[in-house]
């Protein structure tokens, strides 16, 4: 068998596939940018479509960049942004409408309407989700019920739906195969996370046919296979999750405590909780770690809808930034001291704790001294403030993780990292690799196909590259802590 494992990132702003060994080295990465639609204020869309060419694009460049043919790829693993959904024809795999990504608002008096009609409960105890348009299930009855004849072709059996894991994969396997896995079900909101079935209360509420929706398997499971035009030879693909349980897997977080946050578009905490779904009274989400040989880990996670994006922001529509690689010199310019400004990057409502669909983005603090440095360094902070609003959550819901294992593009930046344990009082640990979303989707595969035996075999790959330890003051904790609280309270009016 081939030592190599390649693994498709589709992710919110790019797509990316890395050409991995067994021991979990890089050896060939492309990436391809694509567009981000706002049709109205609140609406966030992508062209299914580009997110198939640049899927298979960055397939095929990483390959050649490795030197290597389809042939020589032992297993295909797909890591994909999650809730985000996508309609299409099941004769010609076209799309009926753009893909409605997880970050779009438009369904949040649908949610309010959910509420009203008494299906949060229900909802908490069955997906361990809550009403909040960030999850599929509106966003699949607003396609049926905005694009013309869906309903209908929908009851005749003619279209599928699914998140953007079961979109790549009908497309690489011809049209043959409607899986998706336990991961990516438990994000639409119409999954029971306990029994492993879809709801068909949730299915009746949303009006959403069963015959839509993918079969759901384990994360490790033999999908499919691509087709060998596609990339030259046929490929097994053997691996599939959701973004942040990916990153869970490339974390190695396998035993129930240890935890990992990916900073990338958002920020995404997620503790391991074992066997034992938590039903959380703090707002945070009880989800699908990941399912292996039937078995389901779960994860009690917290979501942050902007991290990467406050500072995509700053370079592309405030243009005070060229590279994002700036921002860390910056903030070491000011002392990481933003001098009494806060940002909090609520562009799209914010997540957990607070969800709040309706909260907005804020500066707050400026003074006519303000400088650049100080909304840059604002804007950092502003990711380690998020997070431990989380960390308060999980503690109240009886998880207290005592180190952190970061990754995600943000967290090359060492001011960032060292922020985030003064801030949270944790360790935080940065691995060798830190693009472990796609690394997890490569582990998956391995394990689906043989390459791996064992979880235990896979965390032997993981190594640290460094660790931050907790140095503030914490009276000036305190201080930082509480300016963010009240900033907070202004964003959400």
């Amino acid at each position: 068998m081939s030592d190599y494992l390649l693994a498709l990132d589709q992710g919110t702003s790019s797509s990316r596939a890395i050409v991995y060994t067994r021991d979990g080295e890089t050896r060939g990465v492309a990436q391809r940018e694509f567009d981000q639609i706002f049709p109205q204020p609140g609406w966030v869309e992508h062209d299914p479509e580009q997110i198939w060419e640049t899927s298979l694009t960055v397939c095929r460049e990483a390959l050649a960049d490795a030197g290597i043919g389809a042939d020589g790829v032992a297993a295909l693993g797909i890591t994909n942004q999650r809730e985000t959904t996508v309609l299409w024809d099941r004769a010609s795999g076209a799309a009926l409408h753009n893909a409605i990504v997880w970050q779009d608002r438009r369904t949040a008096q649908r949610c309010e309407r959910a509420r009203s009609d008494g299906m949060a409960e229900h909802v908490a105890r069955t997906t361990g989700l809550v009403l909040d348009p960030y999850f599929s299930s509106t966003k699949i009855e607003w396609l049926l019920d905005n694009v013309p004849g869906a309903r209908e072709r929908a009851g005749r059996g003619e279209l599928a739906v699914g998140t953007v894991d079961s979109f790549l994969l009908w497309r690489l396997t011809g049209g043959r195969v409607h899986r998706t896995d336990a991961t990516n079900a438990s994000r639409t909101q119409l999954y029971d996370i306990r029994r492993g079935v879809w709801d068909q209360t949730l299915l009746d509420y949303y009006r959403v046919p069963r015959e839509l929706l993918p079969e759901v398997c384990d994360c490790a499971f033999e999908f499919g296979v691509v087709d060998a035009d596609l990339l030259g030879a046929p490929i097994p693909i053997t691996g599939i999750a959701g973004d942040q349980q990916a990153a869970l897997v490339g974390q190695a977080c396998f035993s129930p405590g240890m935890t990992k946050s990916t900073y990338g578009t958002g920020c995404f905490v997620i503790c391991n909780t074992g066997a034992t779904p938590i039903l959380s009274q703090n707002r945070l989400l009880g989800t699908v770690g990941y399912r292996i040989n039937g078995v389901t880990t779960f994860a009690l996670e917290g979501s942050i809808f902007v991290a990467g994006a406050a500072v995509k922001w700053l370079r592309d529509r405030l243009r005070i930034i060229d590279q994002a690689s700036e921002t860390e010199k910056m903030a070491v310019a000011s002392g990481g001291d933003a001098r009494g400004v806060y940002l909090v990057p609520a562009f799209t409502g914010l997540g957990a704790p607070h969800w709040d669909p309706d909260a907005r983005g804020l500066i707050t603090g400026l003074t006519l001294d303000s400088t650049i440095e100080d909304i840059v360094t604002a804007c950092l902070q502003a990711q380690a403030f998020q997070t431990y609003d989380l960390f308060q959550a999980m503690a109240a819901d009886g998880a207290r993780p005592q180190a952190l294992r970061v990754d995600g593009g943000m967290v090359v930046n060492d001011w960032l990292c060292q922020f985030l344990a003064d801030v949270l009082e944790v360790v935080v640990q940065r691995p060798r690799v830190t693009e472990t979303t796609a690394l997890g989707a490569a582990m998956l595969a391995g394990l689906g196909v043989g390459s791996y035996g064992s979880l235990e075999e896979i965390a032997r790959i993981w190594h640290a590259q460094r660790s931050f330890s907790p140095e503030m003051d914490p009276a000036h904790r305190a201080r930082l802590l509480a300016g963010w609280d009240d900033a907070v309270r202004r964003a959400r009016g």
